[in-house]
């Protein structure tokens, strides 16, 4: 797989047969994926063959294997064009996304907390369905109710303050 650098946190993997469009990957060298360890590269150029993909195929810096579509990973098909949903890109695992949160710290004052500091969020981030979950979705009704009313929904159950429906996407 060869990724072509655009910018120090840009990368491209150029179009080739049978992609339909280029890969593009966000993340600095460092948490660039080992190609020889991890395919998740390639499960990016394979997205990139989707019908109807639309620009490109994406990866964020979390990009890592998935199933079938890289876990990070980001497109958007026009299913004017014979466009799918695919169930890999809309995920499969829990609580797997990037966050920005900051911290008036630089990195040598963080060091000596990063482990307190993760373990901590851990705790107080809600996710998953099973045991110990801090909501239980009761039936089918609910589960549809939280599908159709999504972050807001969730907010207005407690799950969450309404500023935070101006930082979601």
């Amino acid at each position: 797989m060869e990724l072509v650098e655009e910018s120090p946190y840009r990368f491209r993997i150029d179009r080739h047969d049978p992609m339909r469009v280029p890969g593009v990957v966000f993340a600095s060298r460092g948490l660039l994926p080992d190609v020889a360890g991890d395919r998740a590269l390639d499960q990016v150029a394979n997205v990139a063959t989707l019908p109807g993909i639309v620009g490109a195929s994406y990866a964020m810096p979390d990009v890592h294997w998935g199933y079938g579509f890289p876990i990070g990973g980001v497109a958007a098909t026009d299913v004017a064009a014979d466009g799918v949903v695919s169930p890999g890109g809309v995920g499969f695992d829990i609580s797997c996304g990037v966050r920005l949160l900051t911290a008036d710290l630089d990195r040598a004052a963080l060091a000596p907390v990063l482990t307190a500091l993760m373990d901590g969020l851990d705790v107080a981030i809600p996710r998953g369905m099973s045991r110990g979950a801090v909501w239980q979705v009761a039936d089918r009704a609910e589960l549809d109710a939280v599908l159709r009313g999504g972050s807001r929904y969730a907010v207005e159950r407690g799950h969450g303050v309404p500023r935070d429906l101006d930082r979601c996407e």
